[in-house]
């Protein structure tokens, strides 16, 4: 085996050097997991299947929380094949006394089995997963594993098939190395579809690396090499000096690095960032870091163990409370405020970055998607932990010091003319009844479950739309032109925007402080704009609007984007609807090299092609293609049949699946960086459908 005299030697927290298979607690058996998997991935879509990495990785990167490795690889093969390696302690391949196996295939077979259960401290002090539960469920949805561990001077080995042993661990050579390394072949028994994104596990995998000081973490993607590998003596894949996309994250600074990234698109409004890490009671530490910057919108990444909280919880809790405690009493000691003029939570919020780490023994979650953390000593702990420290900060940094408050002042005088706007509107709708504007065309149901309405572009396409729609559950709300770029604007002059205050009315939840899910009057919203590049943009402004003031809306699944067709296509008597160039392409199939198209659309009129037969195929049927160019183009009939019909429709489901991705990439494309969206559309141009 190759040898590496110059390995890192990493550090052995006291008793924490001993890890044998008496670290190891068997719960229970494996069986369900092959015939449920989504009740322990979740789902067996792309997002069960990048969790299989996921899983692995958290094995690793907890022996680096733990102070036992800092180097870890993960390297996408040829195959649909893994590799994810770590520089730890290795998995124990002694004979544990309960299974009376190696404690690897214990670790690797048995559910529930791993060093993170029991009180056996020297295992593990914290971890994010539960090593054991993801080790044997990715195995028992692979249709080939194998492990190879480094430890105490051997190399063991064994495989496994659809999460069964093949054979038993096996010494089969030495080493001066320490650590695992687990490749795995996800089972297309399972994975309707087994692609992995590399952009995705990079992302992942840079959010970890800023969780865990001095970690390095590298992503290396192999799919496209010819040759033949051969690992018999290669630790690393990146010994083997192979050509292939690779991305390697390593951060000293933790959170504050984290921090830097995130606002690298905006303007601080203070030098100094804050940073704090410090034990404290009930928790083993509290990493906090924050900075604002001139924006209106407030960030906050909440993370327990390294498991991302996207929903906060009571560490969130305990972090709000103490930052507008902390800012309340330094303005009142510096006469900035008075005593009873308060700032709000709200206030201290506008244009925060702030990034929230703690690491507790025993953890717990509000349900099962570990969304929201539900331990009580956190909120105490972070709550402690920052007062302190960033009350420090304020008195040894006066001039980073002033400039936040003077940030929270200009928030308070904002948020008092966004009530008054506010209290506008309600007042208003409050005297209109049902507060229904008048260019919507509301529907007859009272029942939101059954309600939908489309927001169209244009008083033609509203049309059209009022025309064809069901007037007994469908409302119709044509806007006028592009709406107010809400990235750009506070709650006030939003909210002294016609178009925006009649979509706030009509939905009926209200907006900011006082919005109200259960007032809702329309469980599906639908975006129906024409599919051009105006179209599109009036889309990006909806959709920034709902993301950023009307979250619970896309959260909840009631935001869809309306398919209308690109073609209609007439084929002798035939007629029908195709919604890609490709579907047109594949309907017509050999009728395309046997006709002549001729475009006949006049200046002003739909675009329209008419096919007549060549003289070698004069029996052929004639062949008519309309191209719509907008919703207004439709009569009531074809919008009806295409786009409103429940039965015939087809409906895009809004979700936001990363709430980080989607905050950047909103405020890259509707902010005021100008240089960083233009890079964005540089680097992404290639990707785009034009229509020309």
């Amino acid at each position: 085996m190759a040898k590496n005299n110059n390995e890192k030697a990493i550090k052995k927290n006291g008793s924490g050097h001993h890890y044998s298979a008496e670290s190891i607690t068997v719960l229970e058996g494996l069986e369900p997991v092959r015939k449920r998997p989504g009740m322990y991935i979740g789902t067996t879509g792309p997002d069960g299947l990048h969790h299989l990495i996921t899983e692995i990785f958290d094995n690793s990167r907890d022996e680096a929380m733990g102070g036992f490795a800092d180097d870890i690889e993960i390297t996408l093969l040829p195959g649909n094949k893994v590799r994810v390696v770590d520089n730890g302690r290795g998995i124990p391949v002694d004979i544990h006394k309960q299974s009376k196996v190696s404690a690897l295939e214990t670790i690797m077979t048995t559910l529930h089995a791993g060093g993170k259960f029991g009180g056996d401290a020297s295992s593990y002090k914290v971890s994010g997963g539960l090593h054991g539960v993801g080790a044997s469920v990715v195995n028992a949805l692979s249709i080939w594993a194998e492990v190879l561990v480094h430890k105490d001077g051997g190399v063991y080995y064994q495989d496994y098939k659809q999460g069964v042993a093949k054979t038993r661990v096996k010494k089969i050579g030495k080493t001066e190395r320490q650590g695992t390394i687990v490749t795995f072949e996800p089972d297309p028994a399972i994975f309707p579809k087994i692609e992995f994104e590399f952009d995705r596990v990079t992302g992942h995998m840079r959010q970890q690396a800023y969780l865990v000081k001095g970690m390095k973490v590298s992503v290396i993607d192999a799919r496209e090499i010819k040759e033949s590998i051969d690992f018999a003596d290669v630790f690393y894949f990146r010994e083997l000096g192979l050509e292939a996309p690779s991305q390697t994250f390593y951060f000293e600074g933790g959170l504050k690095s984290f921090v830097i990234f995130y606002n690298k698109n905006f303007k601080p409004i203070h030098k100094n960032i804050f940073y704090v890490e410090k034990a404290a009671e009930g928790i083993e530490s509290a990493e906090i870091s924050l900075q604002y910057i001139d924006d209106m919108s407030s960030r906050i990444l909440a993370f327990a163990n390294n498991i991302y909280n996207p929903e906060g919880g009571t560490h969130v809790t305990g972090f709000k409370m103490a930052l507008t405690r902390t800012l309340n009493a330094y303005a009142r000691k510096n006469n900035v405020v008075k005593e009873d003029d308060n700032f709000t939570g709200e206030d201290v919020l506008e244009g925060l970055t702030a990034i929230i780490s703690v690491k507790l023994r025993e953890i717990q979650f509000e349900g099962q998607t570990k969304a929201k953390l539900g331990s009580v000593e956190a909120q105490g702990a972070v709550n402690t932990v920052f007062s302190e420290a960033f009350s420090s900060y304020l008195e040894e940094n006066p001039d980073d010091a002033r400039a936040i408050i003077n940030k929270v002042i200009l928030a308070v005088k904002a948020r008092k003319a966004a009530k008054a706007a506010k209290d506008s509107v309600l007042r208003k709708g409050a005297l209109e009844g049902m507060t229904l504007p008048g260019k919507l065309a509301d529907c007859q149901s009272r029942d939101p479950a059954e309600s939908e309405i489309f927001i169209v572009e244009g008083d033609s396409a509203g049309g059209s739309g009022k025309s064809g729609r069901d007037r007994r559950t469908q409302a119709v709300l044509p806007l006028r032109g592009k709406i107010l770029n809400i990235e750009r604007a506070r709650l006030d002059r939003m909210l002294g925007s016609e178009q925006i205050k009649n979509l706030v009315v009509a939905l009926g939840t209200a907006i900011g402080d006082t919005f109200d899910l259960s007032k809702l009057r329309y469980h599906k919203i639908i975006i129906a704009t024409d599919a051009d590049v105006d179209g599109a943009h009036i889309r990006t402004l909806l959709l920034t609007l709902f993301y950023r003031y009307f979250k619970p809306l896309l959260d909840g699944g009631f935001i869809y984007i309306a398919q209308p067709p690109l073609y209609k296509i007439k084929k002798g008597k035939e007629v029908v609807y195709v919604y890609t160039e490709e579907e047109k392409i594949k309907y017509l199939g050999k009728d395309i090299d046997e006709m002549e198209i001729m475009d006949t659309a006049s200046e002003g009129a739909p675009a329209e092609e008419i096919a007549e037969p060549a003289d070698s195929a004069k029996k052929a049927p004639k062949i008519s293609i309309q191209r719509y160019k907008g919703l207004g183009e439709m009569n009531p009939e074809e919008l009806k049949e295409t786009t409103m019909d429940a039965s015939k429709r087809i409906l895009k489901q809004v979700t936001v699946d990363d709430a980080f991705e989607a905050d950047k990439i909103f405020d890259m494309l509707m902010g005021t960086d100008v240089p960083a969206r233009k890079s964005f559309i540089q680097s992404n141009a290639k990707m785009a459908n034009l229509d020309i």
